[in-house]
């Protein structure tokens, strides 16, 4: 497919419409990606504090790539990159594409420079500018799907760019304060209530006309058995109750391989927290602070939370029944356009009687493994590689976080980690049996 620059002399009314919506839509992603990065200095941009975090300058020029290499390339015969070595530099994992530079090492790179990747980011920016204004109707159809995998992914990308940043941050001696915020005192919580549901044969998966990914499909059916769900996230308070009543030095709380986790990284306590003169404080994006009571707790691996949940004498929900439970609910909550940053308090939209918090602050650790659903098949081509290869040691979460954009998110939405991963924000839901 080949696109040559030209006056295109008309239009249909519907190229129009979809040629507007995909370029407004591009504009707002990529302005937001360079929005969330203001408060930075140039230092901050190229650290990479552990294998996991990439340096934020990375993020910046991969999904950068990821538009150059997905649709620049197909449909401009005469595309030519800045650099041909960007495309062994920013690619991630797509082994179809090409050789990598190794993950861990991401951090060497001193060059290309910040100011050399965002003049690479303005480049491609008006790349795509003459495709959205050359393309015909037939080709925006054709790489509409691309693009808007491109933009998601690139949200996606803006939540790494937060918590990535947020671990090296909290590095620093210095305790560095990414985004002023007052913060309010502790209000009450309410006292943690059971929303029955009685399960049965409920219906699995996307089954939408909007955006998806492939691993939210194929649409099935699965046998729930009754539950009941905690109408809120577990709070900081409950959290180092389970704490001092010694939790993380009870054995039989623990899955074995989650023991041996806390055993060699000697966890106490959630990822960025510590006591000082017996106070808990904590390091977030707002600054460091004591940790605040009545905030959801978060940065706990699903080994912590499936430890507390034992605790609590509970356990986590499947990914079935979060949902089941979800499904007629409206997505709202603290999500990333807030500028918050930080989970926060239940506040004045709490409903007694309905599941809250489903959505926003912190991505809810299920019990559930990531694998393909019945009748999944992994894509062709590149793309292919987005989801499906990843089904394998990895645990789902559900619902968004603080740093997700609530036009990134669904019901249906399936994210994976390791069991053993903390750095995003991450905390509990309890279940239980009925």
């Amino acid at each position: 497919m080949n696109i040559r620059t030209s006056n295109v002399k008309s239009k249909s009314e519907k190229e129009i419409s979809l040629r507007i919506k995909l370029q407004e839509r591009y504009k707002r992603v990529r302005k937001f990606s360079n929005k969330i990065c203001e408060t930075l200095e140039t230092e901050d941009y190229v650290i990479q504090s552990m294998p996991d975090v990439s340096p934020t300058k990375w993020h910046l020029a991969h999904v950068t790539w990821f538009f150059e290499t997905f649709l620049l390339e197909k449909v401009f015969p005469d595309y030519k990159s800045p650099n041909s070595l960007f495309t062994y530099l920013f690619n991630s994992y797509y082994i179809q594409v090409g050789k990598r530079w190794k993950r861990p090492k991401r951090g060497l790179l001193s060059r290309p420079t910040v100011r050399e990747i965002y003049q690479y980011r303005k480049y491609v920016d008006e790349q795509m500018n003459k495709f959205f204004e050359n393309a015909t109707d037939a080709m925006l159809e054709e790489m509409k799907v691309v693009i808007e995998i491109g933009l998601n992914h690139e949200q996606q990308h803006q939540e790494l760019i937060l918590t990535d940043i947020k671990h090296v941050l909290s590095q620093n001696p210095l305790r560095p304060v990414f985004f002023e915020r007052n913060i309010n005192i502790d209000p009450d919580i309410p006292e943690l209530k059971w929303i029955e549901n009685e399960g049965g044969l409920v219906e699995i998966g996307y089954n939408g006309n909007g955006f998806f990914y492939d691993n939210e499909k194929p649409v099935h059916k699965e046998l729930l058995y009754p539950f009941a769900a905690a109408d809120r996230l577990v709070t900081n308070k409950e959290y180092i109750e389970f704490i001092e009543d010694g939790g993380y030095k009870t054995p039989t709380l623990w899955l074995s391989d989650g023991i041996a986790t806390v055993e060699q990284n000697n966890w106490e306590a959630p990822l960025y927290w510590e006591k000082v003169d017996g106070e808990w404080m904590n390091f977030t994006l707002n600054g460091y602070r004591k940790v605040h009571y009545a905030e959801p707790v978060a940065h706990v691996s699903f080994y912590e939370s499936d430890a507390f949940a034992r605790w609590a004498k509970s356990r986590l929900l499947t990914e079935a029944e979060w949902e089941k439970v979800s499904k007629n609910v409206t997505v709202r909550g603290n999500f990333v356009e807030n500028e918050t940053y930080h989970p926060v308090p239940i506040n004045n939209n709490y409903q007694e009687g309905d599941v809250n918090q489903l959505f926003g602050d912190v991505w809810e650790w299920t019990q559930s493994p990531y694998v393909g659903y019945p009748g999944y098949k992994i894509p062709d081509g590149a793309i292919g590689e987005y989801n499906g290869k990843f089904m394998s040691n990895q645990m789902v979460l559900r619902g968004g976080s603080c740093a997700t954009s609530i036009t990134h998110i669904r019901n249906t939405y399936r994210n994976f980690f390791p069991p053993y991963s903390r750095w995003q924000f991450m905390g509990i839901r309890l279940a239980k049996d009925i």
